[in-house]
């Protein structure tokens, strides 16, 4: 058997780690304390020598032709997790500092990835002012997040992901809060960001039409449009979201049991 290929990035304040960062890849399957476990990707956690606690997303491996597609055509979503926390971090847009990254490929095609940044223990993300309507300070942070996404807007950034579980929000001693992106790999930099495109963008965080239309109204504040165009263009761009989502998500179903029959 072909003995695997390895490419490492390793952040310049983080290189004399990389001994050390190997080694944690290599052991990544013997690591226990899981950050998310889903399907396709997991995320674990690890303490450095000096105390940095990071997190280490391992990727799925890609199909047969992704492979190659990531090694070709396409930069590996891990690769491009690393770059963009490089571009966001240059913006002055808070996400987990990307510390290293790890592949491995065999006859020129990838095979396994790995991003790792830094660790945030967040308070809360967006999804739980969604799903709680007794979260603390739910008004403010509703507010403060639209503040946020605003500022995404303005600075050419669509941010592709932008959905519940992808803002960590941490309290500040001053009242205000700390917004940091994650899963990042799916982001576009420079683009002009016209009303449409900015609705579309926040129509993928809820479907609650109270919370749209106070999102709709500071928004509208920061924009310089009237809240009604704001929430009527919102509220449209939620329903074709939700159902784009739902039509996708029958079609894979469906794929799934022709598959499995």
């Amino acid at each position: 058997m072909k003995k695997l290929k390895v490419n490492a990035i390793i952040h310049p304040q983080f290189k004399n780690k990389q001994q050390e960062l190997t080694n944690i890849i290599q052991a990544y399957d013997a690591l226990t304390t899981y950050i998310a476990k889903g399907t396709r990707n997991t995320i674990k956690l690890a303490t450095l020598s000096d105390g940095t606690q990071i997190a280490i997303k391992s990727f799925k491996r890609p199909n047969f032709i992704n492979r190659y597609v990531y090694t070709f055509l396409r930069k590996p979503k891990g690769l491009r997790s690393y770059e963009h926390a490089d571009q966001l971090d240059q913006l002055g847009i808070k996400t987990p500092k990307g510390i290293a990254y790890f592949e491995y490929s065999s006859n020129g095609a990838l095979k396994d990835s790995y991003y790792i940044s830094e660790y945030i223990q967040a308070d809360i993300t967006y999804r739980d002012i969604d799903e709680h309507q007794d979260c603390p300070q739910r008004e403010l942070v509703l507010q403060k997040f639209v503040e946020f996404t605003f500022k995404l807007h303005e600075k050419g950034i669509n941010f592709l992901d932008h959905s519940p579980g992808n803002t960590l929000i941490k309290a500040k001693d001053n009242g205000e809060f700390d917004f940091y992106l994650v899963d990042i790999n799916r982001m576009k930099f420079n683009q002009e960001m016209s009303f449409s495109n900015r609705m579309k963008n926040l129509s993928h965080l809820t479907t609650n039409i109270h919370d749209i239309e106070k999102m709709a109204t500071h928004y509208a504040l920061l924009i310089g449009k009237s809240s009604r165009d704001v929430f009527i263009k919102l509220w449209l761009e939620t329903i074709k979201f939700q159902y784009r989502f739902y039509k996708k998500k029958a079609i894979k179903n469906k794929v799934k049991k022709m598959y499995y029959q």
